[in-house]
């Protein structure tokens, strides 16, 4: 069997884990830092379950460039939420989300600091295989969330 392929990146915001998870458990409000957010502005989307917790889903269908998939909430804790991705279109694949968020606040002072890390890790079928030949995916989507992580950091600490 391969081995999964993984991508992650981290940051540091200025905010208690408990200020953060909000922002990721609940996946109305990916909106406020989503990379992905605007590349299709007739996006349809659909929400189920209860916002927050495990079991709550979004599910998106748009243009070539958005495609089309689906999340759900697996894991909702304290400094940890994770989330089941699948994409439909503009090809089908299966990944595993994770945010981790550890406290790096320093004891000695009030500010709030907290390490945010966002990894995503698929397995290594056929197609993912063919497309590694052509297209490094930490590089094609490593800006992506660099870039989502940015907004994030902004949407919290503002």
């Amino acid at each position: 069997m391969a081995t999964p392929s993984t991508i992650q990146r981290e940051t540091v915001i200025a905010a208690r884990p408990s200020e953060i998870v909000p922002y990721l458990a609940d996946l109305h409000r990916w909106v406020e830092w989503s990379p992905w957010e605007g590349q299709d502005p007739a996006l349809q989307r659909e929400y189920g379950g209860t916002p927050g917790t495990v079991g709550s889903t979004y599910a998106w269908k748009g243009n070539r460039k958005a495609g089309a998939g689906s999340m759900a909430i697996t894991k909702v804790a304290p400094a940890e939420v994770d989330v089941d991705l699948q994409f439909t279109a503009p090809f089908t694949s299966s990944s595993a989300v994770a945010f981790r968020l550890t406290d790096v606040s320093d004891a000695d002072h009030a500010d709030a600091a907290t390490r945010l890390v966002w990894s995503m890790t698929s397995p290594q079928n056929l197609m993912s295989r063919v497309m590694g030949v052509f297209v490094n995916m930490d590089k094609f989507l490593g800006g992506d969330f660099e870039k989502g992580l940015a907004k994030l950091k902004a949407a919290v600490e503002r």
